[in-house]
């Protein structure tokens, strides 16, 4: 974040008394939290500014609505301690419409970063903490094995049915740890021990569960700020699709043409397919994913954040994700000014000399974007791949580092990246608290001789009549690198490293293919090589270290057989691993386990060491220079933001419902 820069923070603020009397001065009150819970937000509690207009107190579509006899009043619609959201850089003004894409039907992740980041607990902006959000608190024993999450009284869902305690427990012991609801599993930050035993949760009063763990559990303030983590589910609402609380759902399932009620209550459960789904994010969808060529949201009435003077958020009163299939046509829209904000699809290097010869056309400008991504292109080589050829070819270190040293990274860099990036492995980023810059550029220089010799070490020196090398079959060694169309410089990358490996006697063919057959093959350990980028490489690494250690049978994609190992996954492709990677993947049981966060970080050092040594995957280049757009009129926006995806999901993470539309 650059200096001095300010941000979006939430604070703990007006009382539903305040609110229900805003004529007179609003003063903020703080809750007290847990030591465990961290405070409130980035700012501190106090007298708010000056008397408040009763009529600006809510966006004047509710107002209407409120004299209409359609809603109650706004302080009546509000928890009893509403959060306070302090703006970016002004206070907002009500109204106006954030127009936005998706990339075809299938890109719900940017529903989700834009309008539902929205958990229990949620990162302050440096990424570095997390700070209570629907939790008002949460308190860790001492020993870390019992949890106790209090809720926020009169906190409500978009119908305005009470978000209680029920919502939590019903999520969990009747869809989660339900065996008959086979789509969804229990997280891992959610289980403890090596066998994964799954922690218990208890209703202590409408407001307060307490969830109890077998074994210490570090990690999990910092699972709960994270996009896909438990948060509950409106039971009053789902509770009709389910067999536990319906005994008529198999006939209900099949009136409304499903076979059974898992299918039924998946379709019912939607947040971005159902309209009818009550939701605590600060827009509702109103034209759901999948009925039209658009998705929209419209302002949740009853959303319990304020801003500084008390008013209800979002200041915005509806966003619009027109669904477009091609990369270009969004890029089309962006330079045309047809886009509010974005950060998606088209904020690469290739497309900002056009992005910014276009700037004032389409009236937007940049921001920065700091990706935790610490690898635009990681390549996996199988080490567990079925056939034993390649497997003994691929788990031989000097094989990789020899491919590795013939990479010729600075021509990948000027001729792909625009002259952007900088030679790297896979290793944290400079900006981590872990940083390794020995482990960031082992093997990066470009060295010919260095990789013959490494490849004739690894006893592959003798080459066929067209200079490839043999393997220990006396076979050429040849092997296909699966990539996706997800980033077209990684195919552009491929063509120049095919001419690198061809150099020192290696024959690849690079296998485009579908992103969902690519993760298929991935999970069956049928790929002999993938790329893809290298994700955590900032403080998400200590809850995402898949490129470190194999601890994902989809995603490790070196070793996935290890990943289901290590996870109990897989049935009839785990396979245990060797010692030192069962060291590693011990190690980090034993961080998910610690609550001291110093010993966390030796922990992953350690474990960093150990992937120094064995050297998974081959880096190519750091991303640097990464940005996304957003109109002169969109106000709010942070001048840099981190962009980690799941852990750490932006633009949510900055809080979008304090953006506002200026003259809206």
């Amino acid at each position: 974040m650059k200096s001095g820069q300010r941000v979006a923070a939430v604070r703990r603020g007006f009382t539903r008394r305040e609110l229900l009397y805003a004529g007179g001065a609003a003063l903020v009150v703080t809750a007290t939290a847990g030591a465990c819970s961290g405070s409130g937000g980035d700012g501190s509690g106090g007298e708010a500014p000056g008397p408040a207009d009763a009529d600006a107190m809510e966006a004047p579509m509710l107002a209407d609505r409120v004299a209409a006899g359609e809603l109650p009043p706004v302080g009546e619609r509000l928890p009893e301690r509403a959060p306070v959201v302090e703006p970016t850089d002004q206070l907002g003004e009500y109204g106006g419409q954030w127009d936005t894409v998706l990339q075809g039907a299938a890109d719900v992740a940017w529903l989700g970063r834009t309008i539902g980041y929205e958990q229990l607990m949620r990162w302050d902006i440096d990424f570095t903490e997390p700070k209570p959000n629907v939790a008002e608190s949460i308190e860790s024993s001492e020993d870390g094995r019992s949890f106790v999450i209090k809720l926020r009284p009169g906190m409500k869902w978009s119908d305005g049915a009470p978000f209680t305690a029920d919502d939590l427990v019903f999520w969990y012991n009747d869809v989660l740890l339900n065996e008959q609801y086979p789509s969804l599993m229990v997280p891992a930050q959610l289980t403890s021990g090596a066998d994964g035993q799954p922690a218990t949760i208890q209703k202590v009063d409408d407001h307060t569960v307490q969830l109890d763990f077998a074994a210490p559990n570090g990690i999990l303030l910092q699972y709960f700020a994270s996009a896909d983590s438990f948060v509950g589910a409106p039971r009053h609402y789902l509770e009709q699709f389910h067999p536990t609380y319906n005994p008529d759902v198999a006939t209900l399932a099949a009136n409304e043409g499903y076979d059974d009620w898992v299918g039924l209550f998946d379709a019912k459960s939607d947040t971005w397919g159902n309209p009818e789904r009550p939701t605590v994010a600060p827009w509702m969808i109103v034209e759901p994913l999948g009925a039209g060529p658009r998705v929209m949201a419209e302002r949740n009435p009853y959303y319990w954040k304020v801003d500084p003077e008390g008013r209800q958020l979002p200041y915005i009163d509806n966003v619009v994700f027109d669904v477009v299939n091609e990369d270009q046509t969004i890029l089309l829209r962006a330079t045309n000014g047809e886009l509010d904000m974005h950060m998606r699809h088209i904020n690469n290097l290739t497309n900002k000399p056009v992005l910014a010869q276009n700037r004032e056309n389409g009236g937007y400008e940049f921001f920065d974007l700091t990706r935790s991504t610490m690898n635009l292109m990681m390549i996996s080589l199988n080490l567990t791949h079925k056939n034993p050829v390649l497997r003994e070819v691929f788990q031989n270190k000097d094989f990789r580092i020899g491919l590795s040293h013939a990479i010729d990274r600075d021509e990948l860099i000027a001729a792909v990246y625009q002259d952007q990036g900088e030679a790297w492995q896979v290793a944290p980023r400079k900006e981590a608290a872990f940083y390794d810059e020995e482990l960031a550029k082992q093997y990066t220089e470009y060295d010919l001789d260095e990789a013959n010799s490494r490849l004739d070490r690894a006893g592959y020196a003798e080459r066929d009549g067209d200079g490839f090398r043999l393997g220990p079959d006396g076979q050429r060694i040849r092997f296909s690198v699966e990539v996706t169309n997800d980033d077209p410089a990684w195919v552009d990358s491929l063509e120049l490293i095919k001419g690198h490996w061809a150099e020192v006697g290696i024959d690849i063919r690079i296998a485009g293919e579908d992103r969902s057959l690519l993760f298929t093959r991935k999970e069956a350990n049928e790929h002999d090589a993938a790329v893809w980028y290298g994700s955590a490489g900032l403080t998400d690494a200590l809850f995402d270290p898949r490129c470190y250690l194999p601890t994902s049978g989809s995603n490790s994609d070196y070793a996935v057989t290890w990943g289901h190992w290590y996870n109990g996954t897989g049935q009839g492709v785990a396979e245990e691993p060797p010692e030192t990677v069962k060291e590693q993947q011990a190690l980090y049981r034993q961080l998910q386990q610690e609550l001291d966060r110093d010993r966390q970080m030796e922990i992953f050092r350690e474990i960093l060491r150990i992937a120094k040594d064995e050297f998974y995957a081959i880096g190519t280049v750091l991303p640097v220079g990464d940005y996304g757009i957003v109109k002169n009129d969109f106000k709010n926006v942070p001048a840099s933001m981190i962009e980690t995806g799941g852990q750490f999901p932006s633009p949510g993470a900055t809080n979008p419902e304090q953006y506002f539309i200026s003259g809206s």
